[in-house]
């Protein structure tokens, strides 16, 4: 059934043939009728994000979204009936679809329709005061922001009835962990955890009863037989390796909506080990069994066979003032040699000065290694995203390596497809240098 809403222009007319106007739908007093359905009855399609490649038609069960959601709301966020949760989400994420879960344990659900930065970035905290808000779910980005922007909610805002704050969509560094916990609330419980479209919850997050570590994940969710692979396809602890899912979790896709014999199903997450799902991450996971997601392993900078992921590099960057935001790639040349350049935005009124570039190399090489170091830092006056907010790393690599970028992204799930322009520019430069996919 298509129900058409009146949104921002009212008097609006045109929809879809066959659909029924809301305020139709709402006025009728006919009794509500629920159907009983095979647990593997479909009860969404969600589109991937589109990072690696055209987003996936991800179909999920009415079971196992119910058991998943239950299982995650209850046991790992903690959230208890008359609460109140909040995520900043757009209908464009599965973490709206999350949003709704928290329906199932008794919650009451705080929406915000607007931007989180207007009209500055206390917005949300300002929310999370007017509402009495208990669970403040967002991004790593925004956390970040908040950081960089120095503003204090600690003593700006009443957040007495705030307990938990979650983080995801990339990984949260450290310094993310700080800014958390001097400025918005000192016994507050942060919550970083890592899931997806694909599972349409988390496959790591929080645990109120285990310690939590300075820029880890506090534990595997239950349900996910999750590990660590390395390249012999052993599971391994302290060590970098590939997240893998060895075991069926509550909520897997049932299939892609129209892929025949599952056969992008299958070279989606089984290509690499047999019967073991392949994620597409990077994961280190302690003796003690906190984790660490490290960026997609898809567009890992696997120098001379050192990876580093991504988020690494970021957590180093995202600390110098003078930066706004930042991509980093590594480009194979066929003579063994590597090049990894780091593009960066730099905020209004700063230019790219060899200061600069010396605080990037000084700061990473500190931190890690001298092989985290960019080989060139070059400044682009965007990064591009998908509408979910994620940094399109793998996409501008196959750019960099000659793909066009029509086929290298999927443009309609960019939030800026304009971006690539740049980068479309870029790749004629290094098309000229032996560069392989």
């Amino acid at each position: 059934v298509l129900v058409k809403i009146h949104y921002l222009d009212q008097s609006s007319t045109g929809f879809m043939a066959g659909s029924h106007n809301w305020k139709d739908v709402i006025n009728q007093k006919a009794e509500l009728t629920f159907e009983q359905v095979p647990f593997e009855h479909p009860i969404w399609v969600l589109y991937s994000s589109g990072t690696t490649g055209q987003p996936k038609a991800i179909t999920h069960s009415v079971g196992g979204v119910l058991l998943e959601h239950l299982k995650y709301l209850t046991f790992h966020n903690d959230v208890k009936k008359g609460e109140r949760f909040f995520w900043y989400t757009t209908t464009g994420w599965m973490m709206w679809n999350f949003v709704q879960a928290s329906l199932l344990v008794g919650a009451t659900i705080v929406l915000y329709d607007g931007s989180p930065g207007y009209p500055d970035i206390s917005a949300l905290w300002e929310l999370a005061e007017k509402t009495k808000m208990n669970h403040f779910g967002t991004s790593a980005p925004f956390i970040l922001a908040c950081e960089k922007k120095g503003i204090n909610p600690i003593k700006d805002y009443n957040l007495e009835h705030l307990r938990s704050i979650s983080s995801t969509g990339s990984p949260l560094p450290p310094s993310g962990f700080d800014w958390i916990y001097e400025s918005v609330k000192k016994d507050i419980w942060l919550c970083s955890m890592s899931g997806g479209t694909d599972v349409c919850s988390a496959f790591v997050g929080g645990c109120p009863i285990e310690p939590l570590y300075e820029g880890e994940i506090q534990c595997r969710a239950l349900g996910c037989s999750m590990y660590s692979f390395n390249d012999l396809g052993e599971p391994a602890q302290e060590e970098v390796g590939e997240m893998v899912v060895t075991k069926p979790m509550p909520s897997m896709p049932i299939y892609f909506w129209n892929d025949q014999d599952y056969a992008r199903y299958n070279s989606s997450y089984f290509e690499d080990f047999e019967g073991v799902w392949r994620h597409g991450d990077w994961l280190w996971i302690s003796e003690r069994g906190t984790l660490k997601i490290l960026g997609r392993s898809d567009a890992t900078l696997n120098r001379h066979g050192i990876r580093i992921g991504t988020a690494e590099i970021y957590q180093v960057i995202d600390k110098i003032e003078e930066i706004k935001d930042s991509l980093v790639i590594n480009l194979e040349r066929t003579d063994g040699n590597h090049f990894m350049p780091l593009f960066v935005v730099l905020k209004e009124g700063v230019s790219l000065t060899e200061e600069i570039k010396t605080m990037i190399a000084n700061g990473l090489k500190n931190a890690f290694t001298a092989r985290h170091i960019p080989d060139e830092v070059i400044e682009v006056s965007d990064i591009p995203y998908t509408i979910s907010g994620k940094k399109m790393e793998a996409p501008v690599k196959k750019i960099l390596m000659g793909a066009p970028k029509e086929k290298a992204a999927n443009i309609g799930a960019m939030k800026n497809p304009e971006s690539l322009d740049y980068f479309s520019k870029y790749a004629q430069e290094l098309a000229r240098q032996p560069f392989r996919l």
